[in-house]
């Protein structure tokens, strides 16, 4: 029997070959594949093609491998076995989450909301490790090899190939340490011209009024906390942001009542799959459970 030109090979030819050989049937082989028995031997015959000799002798009672048919199931079968067996070893196919999750986020969310979140949820998941990416420059989650993107968007996020899932809403609420409100006094309102006044570049016209301007603007909301602890004025931020120095006394907060919430928020993004990674799916269903419990913006 010539052989034909070299084609790729089908490994799905090759796996019906093994069934066949180790079951002495197509009918066994083609019930534990579920395929139908001609198209089993139709696979055995476009195999036999393209190695140019006849691998099984068939007859009425049996199948059994020829000369050429044992020396391929000899080198073929156990890398076939070893192939199932890593697929199976794969993280993603593990019964509970696991494997490496590359993850990109903003400054002022990777240096303040996600060390702990990340602690809590390694305790729930201890087989799930991270490489984490923080900086406000967007990526290329697919380019880049990420697995997931949390990003604000003031106003929203447009149509995207990736799959969006909210976090939560924008609200900024305002800050100023101890030691400035008791030189200066409690602001009387958004803008009070008797203040210095600290804004995120971003959200500026949202947080100053016309009349007003900022004293300092800056395009990190860790920055500006950071200012604001240092007695520099009033700043707005979001909650989450403001939360860990007013724990420590080393902020307060002012004009409450007066925060701003804004049509965009928080999301998370990843790229649009067939199924849904096991890391990823239960680190996004935390996230999202954590901040229904207790809401941070």
């Amino acid at each position: 029997m010539p052989a034909t030109p070299p084609n790729p090979f089908e490994l799905d030819a090759l796996r019906v070959f093994v069934e066949v050989a180790e079951r002495a049937s197509f009918s066994k082989a083609a019930k534990k594949l579920g395929i139908t028995k001609s198209t089993a031997s139709r696979a055995i015959a476009r195999l036999e093609r393209h190695v140019g000799a006849e691998l099984l002798h068939r007859d009425t009672h049996k199948v059994a491998m020829s000369t050429a048919g044992v020396a391929l199931f000899e080198r073929v079968a156990p890398h076939l076995a070893a192939l199932a067996g890593a697929i199976r070893e794969l993280p993603e196919h593990q019964d509970t989450p696991s494997g490496l999750l590359r993850v990109t986020c903003s400054v002022d969310v990777g240096m303040t909301l996600l060390p702990g979140l990340i602690a809590r949820f390694r305790l729930r998941h201890p087989e799930v490790t991270f490489d984490l990416h923080i900086s406000d420059q967007v990526v290329d989650l697919v380019g880049e090899g990420f697995d997931l993107a949390i990003r604000a968007a003031p106003r929203g996020l447009a149509d995207s190939s990736l799959t969006v899932r909210k976090l939560g809403a924008a609200e900024l609420g305002f800050f100023a340490s101890p030691t400035y409100l008791a030189r200066r006094g409690a602001p009387k309102e958004i803008g009070d011209p008797e203040h210095d006044w600290i804004a995120f570049r971003p959200a500026a016209s949202a947080i100053m009024p016309k009349r007003a301007a900022a004293h300092v603007l800056a395009d990190n909301f860790v920055f500006v906390r950071e200012l604001a602890v240092a007695d520099g004025g009033v700043a707005g931020m979001p909650t989450f942001v403001a939360e860990p120095e007013v724990s420590a006394g080393r902020l307060v907060s002012v004009l409450q009542g007066r925060t701003l919430r804004s049509s965009g928020g928080f999301f998370l993004l990843y790229p649009s799959r067939g199924q849904t990674p096991r890391k990823l799916a239960a680190f996004c269903d935390f996230l999202i459970e954590y901040t229904k419990a207790k809401p941070f913006m």
